[in-house]
């Protein structure tokens, strides 16, 4: 129907069904989507202001009238009155010019409205009591505070090891690792590893940056200048990464770096933003009018957003195509019985916690079922992250609780806590009112969702934020791909804008175990004065003596503990860093031995050192219980031959 009235209302007017719930639920959705541009009433209370329309056109859809007097119902006037948000208004465009679509919505319109109370039902299973559009303050004030204290703890982590680990007395200094780069690359060498220790890259400059980073993980978490103090925190740990060389080449440091860069653009443009001052559990600033609210930008939203999908999918996706039959996929479709990854992993990763152990213990059919859940939730749950309200919280917990589980059995530094801080992003404001009892409903003004949108820096970080979207969806698409096909290559140009993005870690692949170990091979290194007698180094956290408990070390990362694990799955030559631990215990560097639990010679360093290879393996219950011994182990042979001080000279 489309006519036009004699009486038009100064405001264009969305005419509804006052009695039917569930468009009750949708107009206040409406309300905020056309942010008071478009008034509504009741066709209960409207209808005798406009005779032109028969009130059974009303009782069957809603109706928009012009101030021009058109009138347009159903689905043109849902519509219509979106050309009133700018970024809705291409619907009403679709609506008049794309063939088949506006058949396709007037036949969807009649479907919902014959059928209001399934529509009712859907609606409370998918979005709840409230579908307005959600708003995410809460879950940005308390993820830019997570940022910060993860930052803080990456930081701290690497200050008390960054002596030994790449100092100028460390295993692989970064004084003699960038000139060497240099000679080699010439000036591409700057563009190749970015870093700012091109300018400085003694030990006083490393601790700079670490202290540096320390002081401004400190102010981000009180919400001081956030968005300029992530800018300079990508920086410093970008610089560190780089300098770091293999001991900090680890998922988790690609992935922090990638979220901190992706979340300058959620961050308010502030000195002191007041929506970081807010009182416990509420998403209102306890002081403040509206204008002085720092908006939440969508597009930068969708980039944290996207990111956790792509974590989480690849992460699961490269599980199943990897070839390794211990995930479940075997000739190409799916076998409860060969879900065995758990048999191997507890044992197996890097570095166990003490519950590993008991949960090596339990049986089978829950190992089974535990591989089967992590896949689900990695491989599943993703696509719930664009879902409506509840399938979204839902997906949020499942994540979150498999993350609390890996986070139990396995020291995975601050991966967890990371993965944890963007599954806060999927928690909206309306979830968070109704959970804590202490605030107040939340207010049906649109005034906090459009709050100085205007402001130049807002603007220039969505536009910003955009570009990024633009730039880096091919990549990220690609790097999906990728996990379903391992061997895919990408397309040439793609290839070279890949490689340029890459060595500023803020487009990255992901993708934890896609091969499950199933044997554990431990280097231990030994000394001795005199080639005879043998005296181990004991290492902080990785297994040793056997009847030393698995430690909990998260979420610090003991980086040589871990880079010893990767060497153990590989040949001496491939490791050239243990080559300088050697040479480091053999001279007795007091900043390389500091990284140890325990130095068997305190007072003088070896004459001799040599690393043997060593099986180890979980006990069971009635090894435990007998013999007092955590793990068992069996010698295997040597892993470098006996070095000399006398070689070294």
């Amino acid at each position: 129907m489309h006519v036009r009235v004699s009486n038009p209302p100064p405001k264009p007017l969305m005419i509804w069904d006052g009695e039917c719930h569930f468009c009750k639920r949708w107009i206040e959705r409406w309300r905020e989507i056309t942010a008071g541009k478009v008034d509504y009433a009741t066709y209960q209370e409207a209808a005798p202001r406009f005779p032109e329309i028969p009130i059974e056109q009303f009782k069957r859809a809603v109706a928009f009238i012009e101030p021009d007097g058109e009138a347009f119902v159903a689905a043109k006037a849902v519509y219509r009155s979106l050309r009133y948000r700018s970024s809705r208004k291409w619907l009403a465009w679709s609506y008049d010019h794309v063939p088949g679509f506006a058949g396709i919505s007037e036949t969807a319109y009649k479907f919902i409205a014959r059928h209001r109370g399934l529509g009712s039902t859907f609606t409370r299973l998918l979005w709840g009591k409230d579908v307005r559009p959600p708003t995410y303050f809460w879950a940005r004030r308390w993820f830019l505070r997570m940022l910060g204290l993860i930052y803080l703890i990456a930081f701290v982590s690497l200050w008390v090891q960054v002596d030994g680990l790449v100092g100028s007395n460390g295993m692989s200094p970064v004084n003699r690792f960038l000139p060497a780069v240099r000679q080699q690359l010439g000036p591409d060498a700057y563009f190749v590893l970015p870093t700012l220790c091109w300018f400085d890259s003694s030990n006083a400059f490393l601790h700079f940056l670490c202290g540096g980073g320390v002081v401004l993980s400190l102010l981000l978490i009180f919400g001081i200048a956030p968005a300029l103090l992530l800018a300079v925190l990508f920086v410093f740990y970008l610089s560190l990464t780089v300098g770091g060389q293999v001991f900090l080449n680890f998922q988790w440091d690609v992935l922090l770096l990638e979220t901190g860069f992706l979340s300058i653009f959620i961050a308010p443009w502030r000195l002191w933003p007041r929506d970081l001052l807010l009182w416990p559990g509420s998403a209102i600033p306890a002081t403040g009018t509206p204008a002085t609210v720092s908006p939440v930008s969508r597009a930068g939203l969708f980039l944290l957003k996207f990111l956790l999908f792509k974590l989480m999918l690849m992460s699961g996706v490269v599980k199943l195509t990897s070839g390794d039959d211990s995930w479940g996929w075997v000739n190409h479709s799916f076998h409860w019985s060969a879900l065995t990854a758990l048999d191997y992993h507890y044992w197996s990763q890097p570095l166990p916690t003490v519950f590993a152990w008991w949960a090596d213990q339990s049986p089978e059919w829950f190992k089974h079922f535990s591989v089967a859940f992590c896949l689900a939730v990695e491989i599943i749950a993703p696509f719930f992250i664009w879902a409506p309200r509840r399938p979204r919280l839902m997906a949020a917990g499942l994540m979150i609780f498999l993350q609390i589980i890996i986070a139990l059995t396995g020291n995975y530094c601050f991966f967890n806590l990371l993965t944890i801080a963007l599954c806060l992003l999927l928690i909206d404001d309306a979830f968070v009112f109704r959970m804590d009892g202490r605030a107040p409903a939340r207010p049906a003004s649109q005034e906090l969702r459009r709050p100085n949108t205007e402001s130049m820096t807002y603007r220039l970080s969505v536009y910003v934020a955009v570009i990024v979207i633009i730039v880096t969806l091919p990549i990220n698409a690609w790097l999906i791909f990728s996990a379903f096909k391992a061997q895919s290559r990408p397309p040439g140009l793609l290839a070279k804008f890949y490689e340029q993005l890459e060595t500023f870690r803020i487009v990255n692949g992901y993708g934890l175990f896609r091969v499950m170990t199933k044997d554990r091979c431990e280097i231990v290194i030994e000394g001795s004065t005199d080639g005879i007698e043998w005296a181990p180094y004991e290492l902080q956290w990785k297994p040793g003596n056997v009847k030393r408990a698995p430690g909990w070390c998260a979420p610090h990362q003991p980086r040589l503990d871990w880079q010893m694990w990767f060497a153990a799955l590989e040949a001496p030559e491939q490791n050239p860093w243990l080559v300088g631990l050697i040479v480091r215990l053999l001279e007795g560097s007091r900043e390389v031995t500091g990284l140890l639990a325990h130095d068997p010679f305190p007072d003088k360093p070896p004459h001799y050192i040599r690393a043997m290879f060593y099986r180890y393996r979980f006990t069971n219950s009635e090894e435990r219980r007998q013999s007092g011994a955590w793990w068992k182990r069996q010698e295997l042979r040597e892993y470098l031959p006996t070095i000399s001080r006398d070689q070294l000279r």
